[in-house]
């Protein structure tokens, strides 16, 4: 009987010790910037068209973010990003858009966001397929 409640004794403490080591872990200082998606697929579209889609994120660190850079793969590609700094907890956007003229089959555009955050480069991207025109195809 002794050994049972010692084992239970010490299977208790032992939760214990495991709760508060997951409760106490530190948040890592600095800014840090978190999309609520990393990809974005507009599926088919055909070429000519112009499309366009926003990348939300947050500051999810703990110290004002600063976007400095936004850089695209082609000049087919532009950016608009908020040149304030986002406060710790605060939201922004990223809108990218695309132009398929002279563009056929499947686009692959990688956005490279620069900022002072913990991790200073991230990613986001956009994918379609670039579909000829009908006249185009006759």
């Amino acid at each position: 009987m002794k050994k049972i409640f010692g084992l239970i004794l010490a299977m208790a403490i032992a939760i214990t010790m495991y709760a508060q080591e997951e409760t106490t872990s530190e948040v890592v200082p600095g800014p840090a910037i978190t999309f609520e998606e990393s990809t974005h697929d507009f599926g088919d579209i055909t070429q000519g068209d112009k499309v366009e889609h926003t990348f939300a994120f947050e500051n999810s660190g703990d110290t004002p973010l600063i976007i400095t850079d936004v850089r695209v793969t082609c000049g087919c590609t532009a950016t608009e990003w908020p040149r304030e700094p986002i406060a710790p907890g605060g939201e922004g956007a990223i809108t990218v858009q695309f132009n398929s003229a002279g563009k056929k089959g499947r686009q692959n555009k990688v956005i490279t966001v620069i900022s002072n955050a913990v991790s200073p480069l991230n990613q986001v991207s956009i994918v379609t397929n670039v579909l000829l025109k009908e006249s185009d195809t006759e």
